[in-house]
């Protein structure tokens, strides 16, 4: 696996951990989702520092990020959204409004695996349709 894919991953665990407990600091909750992971070997510093960027990313973005998820999920509120269905589309919208580097094709397409490894069976669909919409609408080519 590659080391973003990895950094995605725990960064989608940190940040579903952090909505479960506010209180916990994002590093106790990364972290945490490293621990949970011990058995796949030593912590993988470039996907560590990958996920520290999408978390801080997420959270310091995470008003502006919420209101353009929900202004394009029609007929969703974003508390009504599974929470991993939810933090995925946070970690996509980052990813396409603010890092330049990493072309709209992979921030969907790796998305929807987070969907489907983590999500229900109908994730995948849901994200890969609204962060399409949400690519088009900050224009990421």
């Amino acid at each position: 696996m590659g080391a973003r894919r990895l950094g995605r991953e725990r960064a989608l665990q940190a940040l579903y951990q952090l909505e479960q407990t506010p209180k916990l600091e994002p590093q106790g909750a990364l972290d945490a989702a490293w621990t949970a992971h011990d058995d796949e070997g030593p912590r993988d510093t470039t996907a560590d520092v990958f996920a520290r960027e999408l978390i801080a990313g997420v959270r310091l973005h995470q008003v502006a990020i919420d209101k353009l998820i929900e202004e394009q999920s029609h007929n969703w509120r974003l508390d009504r959204m599974q929470r991993i269905d939810r933090n995925v589309l946070r970690i996509g919208v980052f990813e396409l409004k603010h890092l330049p580097d990493i072309p709209r094709k992979v921030t969907i397409n790796e998305a929807v695996e987070l969907a489907k490894n983590f999500g229900n069976e109908a994730s995948s669909a849901f994200i890969n349709g609204l962060l399409d919409r949400i690519a088009a609408t900050v224009g990421k080519p």
